[in-house]
């Protein structure tokens, strides 16, 4: 014998908010998932790049490219020429120069650091140097270079923007054109809960709330 019409259609009905309930847990796992890969991406994604002609550079600033007022930072440059080889110091003319913004064109430079071979990463005695930002602000290093004897490249120059932070103990004072960005960074530092920024824990609260409102409309319907 068949089960009764309403038995069939109850049994149903509970099947249907069984898929549903999984269709939101899944959801909202996948959802969290995502929220936290973007919270999470590795350093190496902060790395600055630049192409001048047939060379490519990337910039790297230890400590995770957050370089501080009055803290010594290393800074390297991975160079690269067309077709993905890399170019060591040995073999690169290269000058280094740091500005702060904003500068005119021609002005002497504020430092001008010596360059030394660095290994960093998979890359082996590419240029790279100590610098010691002397206040907050906005910088810009210009790294100039030609090939040695030997070395087959165009000559090339490079131009990275590089924002400073205060330093631990609050040396310096800001820049005068960069009062506004240090503010703002200490804003957008501010803005995060638990290591997690807000707009992450907002997103996830909003999609739940999204899921529970969209369930209890189906339910509503069929009542």
């Amino acid at each position: 014998m068949f089960p009764p019409l309403n038995q069939t259609k109850a049994t149903q009905d509970k099947q249907v908010s069984a898929l549903k309930g999984v269709s939101a847990i899944q959801y909202l796992s996948f959802l969290s998932c995502l929220v936290l890969s973007i919270n999470n991406i590795p350093p190496a994604a902060a790395h600055k790049i630049e192409i001048a002609g047939d060379v490519g550079g990337t910039l790297h600033i230890e400590p995770n490219d957050t370089p501080r007022a009055g803290e010594a930072a290393q800074a390297w440059f991975a160079l690269t020429r067309k077709g993905g080889k890399s170019i060591p110091l040995t073999q690169c003319d290269c000058q280094l120069a740091v500005y702060a913004e904003p500068h005119i064109p021609g002005e002497p430079a504020l430092i001008e650091p010596s360059l030394t071979p660095v290994n960093a990463e998979r890359y082996q005695g590419i240029p790279g140097a100590d610098i010691t930002f002397p206040k907050p602000g906005i910088y810009q290093l210009q790294l100039t270079g030609k090939p040695k004897a030997g070395a087959n490249f165009q000559p090339f120059d490079l131009k990275f923007e590089v924002t400073v932070a205060a330093g631990a103990a609050g040396i310096g004072k800001p820049l005068q054109s960069q009062e506004n960005v240090v503010v703002v960074e200490s804003e957008a530092s501010s803005l995060r809960m638990g290591g997690i920024p807000i707009w992450a824990i907002a997103l996830s609260t909003v999609a739940v709330l999204g899921i529970i409102l969209f369930v209890w409309q189906r339910q509503k319907g069929k009542s």
